[in-house]
């Protein structure tokens, strides 16, 4: 097991790569976050909400043993950062600007799903009641960003979008997404697909009733047999860094269309809770990593049969994170059979946030 720095500076607070995503060809990758700047007295998360988050996206082409980071190649409204408006105070927030350069557009269709060098990154504005969601698209491994295109709102009081997605075929992708519920609040979790290049997502079904608390951040896997898993960040109703966290699973056996409660692999995520990450082995084998938002702060993972019914015990990647302050990873797999998970965390309460990866085996 190694671990390796992907951004780190004195100073700057870089977050919560699961929003932005991670996307891979082999031994290149290629991972989205977002960059502010650290103040202690920032609550939870130690960000200064009086300067801006900027998005940057890192590349490794070896594995990620090492990584370059640059501005993220694609345009923003009004040169804003995505997807971090909760973390901004007003006039800094892209939702504000959303009538001016590079406004969102509609999709034209025509997006090969396919084609090998392809990538998709959601975006949003905020949390809270009438949050909007739009999308890019790459298809030259990240190096450039179509877009934005503008997600519907579905009838729904807010659209918080996070990246997930399944290329089913040329001309037909689904996305899993986060409505907020009735009351404006995050959130429920749903599925949604284009069967014509991007042109249009239609709604194609909710993963369960509405909840008390939140269901949110899906991480969704089609499994070997072709049903497909998703995974989802829970809460129950209450203040949000008192109230139990955890992660349940769900499978559909119809491509979507309806959903079955299968299990809670995560009965206990720490204080906030953290989104999970599914990966499919070469074997068949499923891997869920997340955060761990309780002492000892740590990133961790569980693996699963091809069914995704029964994990194993909590294998610890790291155990020495300065607070809850971390976690929102994302794993893939290299041709090697080894895993990169990457995620931002911190070392002391007092230092900075930064993106750390590692390199581990899942074992037999």
């Amino acid at each position: 097991m190694k671990h390796v720095t992907v951004y780190r500076e004195t100073g700057r607070f870089a977050g919560w790569p699961a929003n932005y995503g991670v996307w891979s060809w082999g031994d290149e990758i290629a991972l989205g976050f977002t960059l502010g700047y650290t103040d202690l007295q920032g609550g939870f998360h130690a960000r200064d909400k009086e300067r801006p988050f900027m998005n940057r996206q890192a590349r490794s082409t070896n594995g990620g043993e090492t990584w370059k980071v640059i501005p993220m190649p694609c345009k923003t409204p009004e040169n804003r950062g995505l997807s971090a408006d909760e973390h901004m105070n007003e006039g800094l927030r892209v939702g504000e600007v959303l009538d001016g350069e590079h406004a969102p557009t509609d999709c034209p269709g025509n997006v090969d799903f396919s084609h090998p060098d392809f990538a998709l990154m959601c975006a949003r504005t905020g949390l809270g009641p009438g949050v909007c969601s739009f999308w890019y698209y790459s298809q030259d491994r990240c190096q450039s960003w179509k877009g934005p295109f503008y997600l519907p709102m579905w009838g729904q009081t807010g659209i918080a979008a996070r990246t997930d997605y399944l290329v089913d075929s040329a001309d037909q992708c689904t996305l899993f997404l986060t409505a907020n519920k009735r009351n404006g609040r995050e959130g429920r979790v749903f599925a949604a697909r284009s069967y014509d290049g991007g042109r249009k997502f239609g709604f194609l079904s909710w993963l369960s009733e509405e909840p008390e608390g939140f269901q949110i951040m899906p991480a969704s896997l089609r499994l070997s047999d072709g049903d497909i898993l998703v995974a989802v960040r829970c809460t129950e109703h209450g203040e949000f860094t008192a109230s139990k966290h955890w992660i349940d699973t769900y499978l559909s056996e119809d491509d979507g269309l309806t959903w079955t409660h299968v299990g809670r692999p995560v009965p206990a995520s720490g204080q906030g809770g953290n989104p999970p990450t599914l990966t499919l082995l070469e074997d068949g084998r499923i891997v869920l990593t997340y955060g761990y938002r309780a002492a000892p702060y740590g990133i961790r993972a569980r693996i699963s049969d091809a069914t995704g019914t029964i994990w194993s015990e909590e294998i610890v990647l790291r155990n020495d994170g300065g607070n809850a302050d971390i976690g929102y990873p994302r794993t893939v797999l290299r041709p090697d059979g080894s895993l990169v998970t990457a995620y931002y965390y911190n070392d002391t309460p007092e230092g900075e946030r930064y993106i750390g990866a590692t390199i581990w085996k899942p074992g037999t």
